[in-house]
């Protein structure tokens, strides 16, 4: 048997040819492989041709608009999206987290920083180890979460959750019933470095419940104001 593993392969969606030089040799010596698209227009044609594992997202291109990529690709793919762009206002960091990335870097940007983030972002699309006292499939009603493989479904049909959705979730089933903060969740799910980055949680816990909470029955994600969230105990 063959012990080759497949290096990651990462779709990078930029206009300027000196940041896609730049990125480009940064991540072939540290082993990663570098598929372009200089204009968002094949964007989604390639996540079928290439099968990227991560997609580094530039708001600004000539012929796409940035938000509306982003959105088309997380429709279709679980894919980990980081979006890189010279837009650094909160709104639109905001926004992009609304359509689906996972990320949102300002440039300029030192490399070391978006190496530690694609490491980041991939480190949440492979299933982590379920503590020994927790159950690795875990009833919430009409949800059952397989903490295992990542898979939650409602009455035996699958609910898609991307990988960071599912990070997020996996932190409040693993403590179910206990008041997770703001600060513990952004830097168990994104990482050290983010315990400020609020809005990054907000979002994401907006995204569960819209997958997840059924009109008309009790919440699932539970809310204390300024200090954090919790999973109803049942």
């Amino acid at each position: 048997m063959s012990d080759y593993q497949p290096r990651t392969k990462v779709l990078l969606v930029e206009d300027d040819p000196n940041i896609v030089d730049l990125i480009r040799a940064n991540l072939s010596v540290r082993g990663y492989d570098t598929v372009v698209s200089h204009d968002g227009a094949r964007v989604l044609r390639q996540l079928d041709t290439d099968r990227p594992d991560i997609v580094l997202l530039d708001l600004m291109l000539p012929a796409a608009d940035g938000f509306e990529l982003c959105r088309q690709i997380r429709e279709r793919s679980s894919v980990g999206i980081i979006v890189v762009s010279a837009r650094g206002g909160e709104r639109d960091k905001v926004t992009a987290l609304h359509v689906g990335a996972d990320d949102y870097m300002t440039k300029p940007f030192g490399i070391e920083e978006l190496l530690a983030r694609i490491t980041a972002t991939l480190r949440r699309s492979r299933p982590a180890d379920t503590p020994t006292d927790v159950s690795p499939v875990v009833q919430l009603g009409s949800l059952v979460v397989d903490l295992a493989r990542q898979q939650v479904t409602r009455d035996g049909r699958a609910v898609h959750l991307t990988p960071t959705e599912f990070a997020l979730l996996r932190e409040l089933v693993v403590e179910r019933g206990k008041l997770l903060s703001h600060a513990h969740l952004l830097r168990r799910v994104w990482g050290p470095g983010y315990e400020t980055e609020t809005e990054y949680l907000r979002v994401y816990v907006r995204r569960l419940r819209a997958k997840l909470e059924v009109e008309g029955q009790p919440a699932l994600i539970l809310t204390q104001p300024r200090a954090g969230y919790r999973l109803a105990a049942d």
